[in-house]
């Protein structure tokens, strides 16, 4: 009887854990991990150099493939610029999980894997994919797409897994890639509206370069500067709205969507929160939330909810991310009017005549809105609360609760 009341206590104290820990998971470090093997201690450092260990803690499907320090000393030999390092180790980065089971058991014995410097949009065509192979005796190759079929890597042995989050395997050699090693400029140095138009971002590069703000994001690119393009299809839509504003509330509106400091992706999906613009002046807030749901990174204004759909460049002191919404801020635009009340019921004939002059109350001249504002532009007040909400430190499903539940109608049905 009594080993029957502690299997109940025990089963009790284990669901009421599940009840009130429901999401926990197992974080991966990856400078962490590498920080064990004195072996891959130059492929370590640059992975932090480059910022691309943020990257990966921030995902949670990853393989990389490590090099050993002769390996890196053989591509360090070739005295490329860090940021074209950048890109030769991110072909190394592949956004699927290959542990060393799944390797050996490839369908069709070949995979097509994308990679992070295919992620990044600087990888011309399909370059930024590598070609995994299942080859005879046991081996497995690696190779760069571009290199049709040649395999120059092996896999050498796996480091570590955390089955389907994050894989660490050792390969023979560096990927050799003339995409990925071609120089690569400095972002400071970049045309930002080139850029963004020869990536989906033509109309609000060129509405950018006839505007005042132009300057104010080219002057913010040395220092740090993090910048919101809309799609194409996205501002065409906007057109004539924005033809609407003034001439400062042009200018404010292509300004609110930089902000003057570099944010990668990995802070953005790690500080979320009221972010400032190069638009903000004092009493003129013009700020917006970033909130993030798993990979899913958005931007909320008082009047739309834009979603971040690619990178473009993301490389200290520059970022370029494309959203798919114009971002429309409460300073320039009023979100929809609520509902107007229903009728008064008629009076009663014995009650006395109303007074047949009312006040009537003026609107505030403001822009309109999107046709979408009605789910994507909240009152204020539904606004807050659901940003709240979202930022909640726990969500709460039926099932933990009802498991919590039916463990203590056993415990006390046992004793």
């Amino acid at each position: 009887m009594q080993l029957r009341s502690v299997a109940a206590v025990a089963t009790v104290v284990i669901s009421l854990a599940h009840l009130l820990f429901p999401h926990a998971t197992s974080a991966h470090n990856i400078t962490h991990i590498l920080a064990k093997y004195p072996q891959f201690s130059t492929f370590n450092h640059y992975l932090t150099e480059t910022h691309l260990a943020a990257e990966i803690n921030s995902r949670e499907t990853i393989t990389v493939c490590a090099v050993d320090n002769a390996g890196m000393a053989e591509l360090l030999s070739k005295h490329l610029s860090i940021h074209t390092i950048k890109n030769v180790i991110s072909l190394h980065i592949l956004l699927d999980y290959f542990g060393a089971k799944k390797l050996h058991q490839i369908t069709n014995g070949t995979a097509l894997a994308a990679t992070m410097f295919q992620a990044t949009g600087s990888a011309p065509g399909s370059t930024g994919f590598v070609n995994i192979t299942d080859l005879k005796g046991g081996k497995v190759g690696f190779g760069p797409a571009e290199n049709h079929g040649t395999l120059p890597a092996t896999f050498v042995k796996a480091v570590e897994e955390i089955p389907y989050n994050i894989s660490v395997i050792q390969i023979s050699t560096m990927l050799p890639s003339a995409s990925a090693e071609a120089p690569t400029p400095e972002p400071s140095q970049m045309n930002l509206t080139s850029l963004m138009s020869a990536h989906g971002c033509r109309v609000f590069a060129e509405t950018l370069l006839k505007s005042p703000a132009e300057k104010t994001f080219e002057d913010n690119a040395d220092g740090g500067l993090t910048v919101f393009c809309p799609g194409d299809d996205a501002m065409k839509n906007f057109m004539p709205k924005f033809k609407n504003l003034t001439a400062d509330g042009k200018q404010s509106l292509l300004e609110y969507h930089g902000v003057p400091v570099y944010q990668s992706m990995a802070s953005l999906k790690s500080n979320n929160g009221v972010m400032n613009t190069l638009a903000t002046d004092g009493a003129k807030k013009y700020d917006f939330v970033v909130q993030n749901e798993g990979d899913v990174v958005t931007l909320k204004t008082k009047i739309v909810t834009a979603k971040i759909t690619g990178t473009l460049v993301d490389e200290q002191p520059v970022a370029i991310f494309t959203i798919n919404k114009v971002l429309m801020p409460k300073e320039l635009f009023k979100a929809s009017a609520a509902p107007a009340p229903a009728p008064a019921l008629a009076p009663d004939a014995d009650s006395p005549e109303p007074s047949k002059k009312k006040k009537k109350h003026k609107a505030p001249a403001a822009a309109d809105t999107p046709a979408d504002s009605p789910a994507d532009g909240p009152s204020d007040d539904f606004a807050d609360s659901t940003a709240a909400d979202d930022n909640s430190a726990f969500s709460y499903s039926a099932g933990p609760v009802v498991a919590g539940v039916l463990s203590m109608w056993f415990f006390f049905l046992l004793l």
